[in-house]
């Protein structure tokens, strides 16, 4: 049963791999499992059939693992088909009747044995067993003479061993293989592989000796293509003979013979002209260009007869025969009029030859001579053709008329490319070098614009000679580089404007907006003040660029951290100097700052970089506070105290890092940050200002001189904080009492606002907690003026007056016994008055 299955099996894989169903590598595996199970169930004398079917069956699935790669997969299968094979041969012996008998049942197995060990040759070949691959090759060779019909099967065997090491380049074991295919092939002329393949085999021998060692193996290589020239005329060997003799450095004599044993060879013409180039390629002129003249003989009806030309002029400029080439283009101008045109393909060679010759002497600087090919190249095209190639060549012209300041020549030449090709941004490139050469600044602005539109997007007939997508920012550079050379600064910042719009390398872009600013700038400091704005907006612009463009470039391989750092640093510092350059402009100003600490964000944050953000928002809050305090309409105002408190909630978390950096003690920076956020909130009437007040009253250290600022500002339309004016008013005078010594001057001030705000000129209907509160006001300014000189006698009258009208108002009311006290009160001032005593008293 179980033989039967591996029967079913193994035939049921031939059907389905016939059919294609199953790969080659899943034939192999179902192969190898129905030869395991015949192997299992063979028994201990097996029938004559069992073992052929073993034999069989081993074979083919040894060679079917050897087929697919796995050569070490395939060595007990062949070792067990060996075994099955001398089962084979001792059961036909001992069943054999005579000696003839025995002969033929040899004959049978040696078939078997012959196959066996071919497949164990490639099983040992492809695992890298040089040596054991040839003692099997070997003991096949010997078998050839019993069984001459498997010579072109061992010979093709050897061959294909041959080609596989060729390809390794080990190329003493390719010599071996070959030799040995080449030997076997003729061992039976009747089974040999024929005339052709002998040669085949001789001339890949013939290359391995020559690739090997030419040197060395000079001898052998001539003998092998000699050989298979012998054996089958062919035009590889013709061309290998050729150059094994070139390399051997043989005669012009001995190469010339070579040449006429293949004279009556059928070779194509391109054949040809691959054999006089090696011969020329190898210097060897005379024989080259008499073999070259030869050619046009053999194909006389042939279209192609221009790429013998073709090849001529080649070598003759390659060697050096300038003259002579130029003869021999003359020539084919000529046959272009008079009916002898070559082939469009062989044209555009001779163009690219024309255009390569002309290229090279511009490189040279030698301009005329690079026109004289470029007109060469000119007489193939009819009058008024047009072509894109002619308008690259026309462009190409004009380029070379510039430097020989032949202006005109050079317009007529992007003349006519405009003609061929208007939409090309090389062309407009063109006319862009000539209005820059006739100083013509509005036409080298106009062709710059025309330049940008067309790299935003690129015309979809350009020349299919275009280079890549940086063709654009290439021109516009380059467009850039040569208005500065001609002083056309106007221009230039043009170029550099579309070039930084297009640059993707972030180097090149941060080189160009580098030198776009320094050029705006010497161009701002040179006009008057009515034209700067336009151009600081464009600086700016270009400040913003950079930021967007730093932000951008973290994605960027090529453009390390470190160089993020140097860039934004470079353009930091530039919008910190133009924001104190320009302080008579305060939007101006405010903005620089603010790009200032924007760019800062890409530096390390050090001391020195947290510093300079501090100082950007604290001034840009200032500037947006002083801009609100000016008579703008209310929505302007409350975005300038909105941006303000921006500015300043960044600046509080800058300072709190700063602070962590060392010593500030006496940094004004919190009292700033404290007054300016006041007055913002206050003026945005912001419902939080209770609540920040309330912090600053609780803080000891606070100064007298803060606190009537913020009592100032509790009063600066639009803010009016009464409440807040008074508590800051209270609080600054409770600080000048607490002085060692009063300064009576700024006590006086703080006490004359604190009574403004308290007691209202003109009311007279008061409560009584007020008055008192101001009365105990008065009685603290009798204290200190009694106890110095130095109190401001215009304050001393103001207080005396203010007391007594304040009776007076007390006296219109009715209130008798308040009016007499307040009047009293400000007759006790009138005893400290000086020179204005007798006026009032």
């Amino acid at each position: 049963q179980v033989e039967e299955s591996a029967v079913s099996l193994w035939n049921w894989t031939v059907t389905k791999h016939t059919g294609a169903v199953i790969s080659d590598e899943q034939r192999a595996k179902l192969r190898f499992v129905a030869c395991r199970l015949i192997y299992l169930c063979e028994g201990s004398d097996p029938p004559e059939g069992t073992i052929r079917r073993q034999i069989l069956m081993s074979m083919k699935t040894g060679k079917g693992w050897i087929d697919i790669g796995k050569a070490g997969l395939a060595d007990g299968f062949l070792e067990n088909a060996t075994n099955s094979i001398e089962k084979l041969y001792a059961k036909l012996r001992k069943g054999s009747e005579g000696e003839a008998d025995i002969q033929e049942h040899r004959a049978d197995v040696e078939k078997s044995l012959f196959k066996v060990l071919s497949y164990q040759a490639e099983s040992v070949f492809a695992q890298g067993d040089f040596q054991k691959a040839v003692m099997c090759v070997q003991r096949c060779k010997d078998m050839l003479m019993k069984l001459p019909k498997e010579t072109c099967y061992l010979s093709i065997l050897c061959y294909n061993f041959g080609v596989e090491t060729y390809e390794r380049k080990s190329y003493e074991q390719s010599s071996f293989w070959l030799s040995q295919s080449y030997d076997i092939g003729k061992m039976d002329m009747k089974y040999s592989i024929g005339k052709e393949m002998r040669a085949k085999v001789l001339r890949l021998l013939a290359t391995t000796y020559f690739e090997w060692d030419c040197s060395q193996y000079l001898d052998k290589a001539l003998k092998a293509i000699s050989l298979a020239n012998q054996e089958k005329l062919h035009p590889a060997g013709f061309f290998l003979k050729v150059k094994i003799l070139l390399q051997s450095g043989a005669s012009d004599e001995d190469i010339n013979s070579a040449l006429a044993e293949f004279t009556q060879l059928e070779m194509s013409l391109d054949f040809c002209l691959n054999t006089a180039k090696l011969l020329l390629e190898h210097g060897r002129e005379s024989v080259g260009f008499d073999f070259l003249k030869s050619v046009p003989e053999r194909f006389e009806s042939s279209p192609d007869l221009g790429k013998i030309t073709l090849l001529h002029i080649e070598f003759l400029l390659q060697n050096r025969r300038e003259l002579l080439a130029k003869q021999k283009i003359e020539e084919v101008i000529i046959g272009h009029y008079t009916g002898k045109q070559l082939l469009p393909e062989a044209l555009n060679q001779l163009h690219i030859i024309l255009w390569d010759r002309a290229a090279k002497h511009y490189e040279e600087k030698n301009y005329s001579e690079a026109l004289h090919w470029y007109n060469y190249s000119v007489s193939f095209y009819t009058p008024g053709q047009i072509d894109q190639n002619l308008a690259k060549l026309q462009r190409n012209m004009a380029s070379c008329y510039l430097h020989l300041k032949q202006v005109d020549k050079a317009k007529e030449a992007v003349k006519q490319a405009e003609r061929c090709d208007p939409n090309s941004i090389f062309t407009k490139f063109s006319v862009y070098k000539i209005a820059v050469m006739e100083n013509d600044t509005d036409k080298a602005v106009e062709a710059v614009i025309e330049i940008g539109k067309l790299a935003e997007e690129p015309s979809e007939h350009e020349d299919k000679l275009r280079v890549d997508k940086n063709t654009g920012s290439n021109l516009l550079s380059l467009a850039a580089q040569i208005a500065l050379e001609n002083d056309q600064q106007i221009v230039a910042i043009k170029a550099l404007e579309y070039l930084s719009e297009h640059l993707q390398d972030c180097q090149q872009l941060f080189a160009a907006l580098k030198c776009l600013v320094r050029l705006m700038l010497s161009k701002v400091m040179a006009e008057n003040a009515e034209k700067r704005d336009e151009d600081i907006n464009s600086i700016l612009t270009y400040l913003n660029l950079a930021h967007k463009k730093l932000g951008e470039t973290f994605t960027e391989e090529n453009f390390t951290g470190d160089m993020r750092i140097l860039e934004a640093h470079w353009f930091r510092k530039v919008a910190w100097n133009l924001a104190v350059q320009f302080k008579d402009s305060p939007e101006k100003m405010r903005d620089f700052f603010v790009l200032s600490f924007k760019l800062s964000q890409f530096c390390p944050s050090d001391k020195a970089v947290l510093v300079a953000q501090k100082t950007c928002l604290l001034m840009a809050a200032a500037v947006d506070l002083e801009m609100g305090r000016q008579q703008v309409t209310p929505s302007e105002q409350t975005e300038l105290f909105s941006e303000a408190l921006q500015h300043l909630q960044t600046c509080k978390e800058v300072w709190k890092v700063l602070k962590l950096t060392g010593d500030f003690t006496k940094d004004p920076t919190d009292t700033l940050l404290l007054l300016y956020e006041f007055e913002a909130r206050s003026k945005l009437n912001d419902p939080t200002l209770h609540n920040l007040m309330e912090s600053v009253w609780e803080q000891p250290q606070i100064e007298i001189k803060t606190l009537e600022i913020i009592a100032s500002l509790a009063m600066e339309p639009p803010a009016r904080y009464p409440v807040l004016c008074k508590k800051a008013l209270k609080s600054a005078l409770n600080l000048h009492r607490k002085q060692a010594v009063i300064d009576a001057v700024k006590f006086s001030k703080c006490l004359h606002s604190l009574i403004n705000i308290s007691l209202p000129t003109g009311l007279t209907d008061l409560e009584t907690c007020v008055l008192q509160e101001v009365w105990d006001y008065f009685e603290d300014a009798l204290s200190v003026v009694s106890s110095t000189d130095a109190y401001p006698e215009m304050e001393v009258l103001w207080l005396m007056t203010r007391a007594w009208n304040t009776g007076i108002f007390q006296y219109t009311v009715g209130k008798y016994k308040e009016a007499e006290q307040w009047c009293a009160l400000g007759m006790r001032f009138l005893n400290h008055l000086g020179s204005l005593k007798k006026s009032y008293e």
